[in-house]
């Protein structure tokens, strides 16, 4: 969010959540060290909840090559044929990445009150 959506660039911010999710990264790596997908010996909700989360990780700043174990099990679930359907289903539906000001305020505006 901080390096990409937020209006001003700050680094300590910046910098705070790329190492965070390099700390998650490798948390999701040495649990696929030990098993082939999130939840265990069989592809599951784990591992479609997890999935798109680490599909930007260029926009996150990470190197999978640091992750060998996440590496295997992001290509193994990038190459699942309903992966590739609905990410492809996605790019045909999906306009330009910009937000406006009023996509911005529907995005990161909200609070608690109506």
């Amino acid at each position: 969010h901080f390096a990409r959506y937020a209006p001003e660039k700050i680094p300590y911010a910046i910098e705070r959540y790329v190492r965070e999710t390099g700390r998650l990264y490798g948390v999701l790596d040495r649990r696929l060290a030990e098993s082939r997908f999130v939840g265990g010996l069989e592809y599951s909700i784990a591992d479609m909840a997890c999935y798109p989360w680490i599909v930007p990780y260029r926009d996150q700043q990470q190197d999978l090559e640091a992750f060998t174990h996440l590496k295997r099990w992001f290509t193994e679930i990038a190459a699942r044929p309903a992966v590739v359907r609905a990410y492809e289903v996605g790019a045909r539906i999906r306009s330009d990445n910009t937000l406006d000001e009023e996509a911005r305020r529907h995005l990161f505006g909200q609070d608690r009150r109506p």
